[in-house]
């Protein structure tokens, strides 16, 4: 088989995987605090036995050093979580958060604690102040609870917590110092990765926003071009193998033939 086939084959099987990558931003265009994932690529190199010559060379030879023959192979680096803030959204709920800068909510899950740009936010039956799938918001003192009977909660610019005009708790909003060190955990959380041994600081720059929401940071129109654009060079790797097996097909039955 030529090698054209296994560079045809890895860039189909890349398109498949960048296709699903383009499906899952697109399935979550409506949910809030969601970020979108990204594929980075980096060349490898494989080279040939004569560029491992000893640069200890005789000086009587007519080629000082051998030409260098690379051949170059594209593979995929990561996928990395693009963490640019989403437009924000004006909902009026004043249980609906956004911040406004680099931080993070703290939730408290099943999972452990997590990560999040996603304010939208309601009461549980405990008090306890939740995301959409449970996770407690943590504030500075624990898990936020409301009072029962609380009329109104008034969430100050820098997350204190106000239930009847009382001071409750503050919001624990963080950041990371280094984003490689996160991973997705669900549709829009995100948490520090135990072997990275990092941990989330205080965001102290960033702003509470109450009655609004992040929304994701994917448009569905460079998605969709993105969507058309994989399909076309999977297209395209598709005829270079077909294209490939029949060369094969035809060296073998035609030129190796008995004559």
């Amino acid at each position: 088989m030529q090698n054209s086939s296994y560079s045809a084959l890895f860039g189909a099987l890349t398109q498949e995987r960048r296709l699903d990558v383009i499906a899952n931003n697109l399935a979550n265009v409506n949910t809030a605090g969601f970020k979108g994932d990204r594929l980075a690529f980096q060349d490898t190199f494989r080279r040939y036995a004569h560029d491992l010559k000893n640069p200890n060379y005789s000086v009587r030879e007519q080629v000082a050093w051998p030409r260098s023959f690379v051949l170059a192979q594209p593979r995929i680096a990561e996928r990395v979580i693009d963490l640019t803030p989403g437009p924000l959204e004006t909902t009026g709920n004043p249980l609906d958060l956004a911040l406004a800068g680099d931080g993070f909510f703290r939730l408290q899950g099943p999972e452990g604690e997590v990560l999040s740009r996603g304010g939208s936010f309601l009461v549980s039956p405990q008090g306890f102040v939740v995301d959409p799938q449970g996770r407690r918001l943590l504030g500075e003192g624990g898990p936020i609870q409301i009072p029962e009977g609380t009329r109104s909660v008034v969430i100050t610019s820098d997350g204190l917590v106000n239930a009847d005009n009382a001071p409750v708790d503050r919001i624990a909003v963080v950041r990371v110092e280094d984003p490689k060190v996160l991973e997705k955990v669900g549709t829009n959380a995100l948490r520090i990765r135990p072997d990275s041994g990092a941990a989330p600081v205080p965001a102290g720059d960033t702003e509470v926003i109450q009655g609004a929401v992040e929304k994701p940071n994917v448009e569905v129109v460079t998605e969709m071009v993105n969507m058309i654009e994989t399909m076309r060079a999977y297209e395209a790797y598709q005829k270079i193998i077909t294209g490939t097996f029949d060369q094969d097909r035809k060296l073998i039955t035609e030129v190796g033939a008995p004559r």
